[in-house]
Parts: C-alpha cells; sequence; structure tokens
C-alpha cells in the first residue's frame, strides 16, 4: 500500500466523520457526535501517516524532499492542519457541532487531491531546492487552516442570528453567539499571525531565489490582499469595537480571498505557476 492509497482511504473517512457531524448537530445525537470525533482523530492520524510515507517514497525515488512542493501535497496539508486545529477547538470547547461546518472542509480538499490533481511524487523544480520551503509552507497553511476554521464558525455565526422555531431547532443547537464571535476571532488572530510569518519566509525565500524579495508576482499580490483583508478585520474589531455580524462577513470574504490565492492565481502566468502542478 502507497501512500496515495491511504490518502484515497483518508478522504473517505473524513467524509464520513463530517456527515456523522452533520447528523449529530441536525438530529441533537451524542453518539453520532462521538463516532464522528473517533473517525475525525483516525482521520487525521491516517493523513499524517500518508504524509509521513510519501516523504519516505520520495527519498526512495532519489528525490528526497518533504511532500509540500505541489498542488495535490498542499491539499494533503492543508487538510492535515485543519483536522489538526479542529480537533484541539473540539477538545478545548468540548464541542462538537463545530465539526458539522469544519470537515466537510478538510473532506473537499482531500477530495479535490484525490480525484482532480496528480498525485504523481515529482522531483523539486529549483526554485523550490531550499531550506526554507518547509518553514514557509508550513506557517502560511496554518494560517489558510485557521481562516478555513474561522470561515466555517462565521457561516455558523449567521445561522445562529436567525431565531429557532423552538429546543428541536438545529440552530438552537449551535453555540452561543458570543462564543461564536469570540472563536472567529481568535483563528483570525491564529491565521493572522502565520500568514504573517509566512510572507516574511516567502519574501526572504524570493530573495535567495530569484535576487528580490518581492516581484508583485500574482502569488506575492493576492497574498498580500489576503493579508489586509484580515488585518482590517483585526483593526474594526480591535479599534472599532466591531462584533457578530460584520465580523462574519469580512471574515467570509477573507476566506474567499484565501481560495484565490491558494487556487485562482494558479490560472496565472507568474514565478508561482508551479504550485498547480
Amino acid at each position: 500500500m502507497n501512500s496515495s492509497t491511504i490518502l484515497s482511504v483518508v478522504t473517505f473517512v473524513y467524509g464520513l466523520s463530517a456527515v456523522l457531524y452533520i447528523v449529530s448537530w441536525i438530529f441533537g445525537s451524542g453518539q453520532s457526535g462521538k463516532f464522528a470525533s473517533f473517525a475525525a482523530i483516525f482521520a487525521a492520524a491516517g493523513n499524517a501517516a500518508g504524509i509521513g510515507l510519501r516523504w519516505i517514497e520520495s527519498y526512495k525515488l532519489g528525490f528526497g524532499h518533504a511532500p509540500l512542493s505541489n498542488l495535490y501535497e498542499s491539499l494533503v496539508f492543508f487538510s492535515l492542519t485543519l483536522g489538526i486545529i479542529y480537533l484541539v477547538i473540539e477538545y478545548k470547547y468540548e464541542n462538537r457541532v463545530i465539526g458539522a461546518f469544519a470537515m466537510p472542509i478538510a473532506c473537499l480538499s482531500m477530495a479535490y487531491a484525490s480525484l482532480g490533481v496528480s498525485s504523481k511524487i515529482q522531483p523539486l523544480i529549483p526554485a523550490l531546492k531550499s531550506n526554507w520551503l518547509i518553514a514557509h509552507v508550513l506557517t502560511c497553511f496554518l494560517g489558510y487552516a485557521a481562516f478555513a476554521i474561522a470561515f466555517g464558525v462565521s457561516i455558523m455565526y449567521l445561522f445562529r442570528q436567525h431565531d429557532p422555531a423552538g429546543a428541536a431547532h438545529p440552530s438552537a443547537r449551535l453555540p452561543g453567539a458570543g462564543m461564536l464571535d469570540e472563536l472567529t476571532h481568535q483563528m483570525v488572530m491564529f491565521g493572522f499571525l502565520f500568514l504573517s510569518v509566512g510572507i516574511i519566509t516567502g519574501a526572504i525565500w524570493a530573495n535567495s531565489a530569484w535576487g528580490t524579495y518581492w516581484s508583485w508576482d500574482p502569488k506575492e499580490t493576492w497574498s498580500l490582499i489576503t493579508w489586509f483583508v484580515y488585518a482590517a478585520l483585526l483593526h474594526a474589531r480591535l479599534m472599532r469595537g466591531w462584533h457578530g455580524r460584520r465580523i462574519a462577513y469580512i471574515s467570509i470574504v477573507g476566506f474567499m480571498a484565501v481560495l484565490f490565492t491558494y487556487f485562482g492565481v494558479n490560472f496565472l502566468p507568474g514565478l508561482h505557476s508551479y504550485g498547480s502542478q
């Protein structure tokens, strides 16, 4: 069994976890929630094992590099970081409803990696042969994963604003609006910190690879735009006192910017065009 097979199986486990979390939320089933947590832990463990095995396989092929160099590998790593961050949140808040909005994102990321992208292990292109590879990708994707969870929590907040028809209504089983608003803020702060570090490490890496810290490449430009969106969110909250619905909307817009930075710019010519491979 190779890493691609393991990661394909992990896709279904993430999907099972997502379905169980949604069932638990809609029907208020505590048993489904427990099984969902077990599935999420198993999926994250399998995800990590698949990445580790892929790393070993690259050495066997004579390439010997961290599996973080193309779109397939980044999608797989994104799912892992999202899964781990979510499990930490579940443990801290002892609330499984958030999984109904977080795990589907991890499942979709893995599904796209398994079905829409080549999983072939390839040698690094010259620009990626750097010790900055792991630091840059790790920090960026920790930021992306935190923003993805903030996006899910923001959707939950908007659902929570609708008055439930009764205690049995699914929206009544969502966490309180105050908790969701605060969790969005925490995830954005966490993601903003790591995105900032990712941009800095990327600039240092760019200088060593291309002789310039910043070249206004589409990926660089949209990373900066994304950074400004989340900077505006934090400024509005900390300096203007914004809370609730307005913060949720900016969080959603910010994640749309993340998605374009991640996927959209791969269709534009630039130094980061290898990201679509």
